[in-house]
């Protein structure tokens, strides 16, 4: 009797962009696949919006879990909170170097 072992991968995209009088909004989703399961990230974004990222992770054999369950993630992001306060260390920073030089 012999002992074998079947393996796939797969992945899959898909995005789109909108506009409509100077608003607009994007969607992009990806899908990766594997024998122990299957996760499923999605990112929305309009206009003059943080973008909202949320993960699913659906396990081989099993129920999905999304929106707070153990394996899934929602998070807002607002990135130019994120980029000012990394300026504001950067300066902070090289303040301190020619400062002390």
């Amino acid at each position: 009797m012999s002992n074998s072992t079947s393996s796939y991968s797969s992945y899959t995209s898909q995005s789109y962009s909108s506009s409509t009088n100077g608003s607009g909004n994007s969607y992009s989703e990806a899908t990766i696949s594997d024998p122990s399961g299957t996760t499923v990230h999605r990112t929305q974004q309009e206009a003059g919006q943080p973008a909202v990222s949320e993960t699913t992770r659906l396990p081989a054999g099993g129920t999905a879990a999304v929106g707070g369950g153990a394996d899934s993630e929602r998070r807002i992001e607002d990135v130019t909170d994120a980029d000012e306060e990394y300026e504001e260390r950067i300066e902070d920073e090289y303040a301190k170097r020619e400062g002390g030089a």
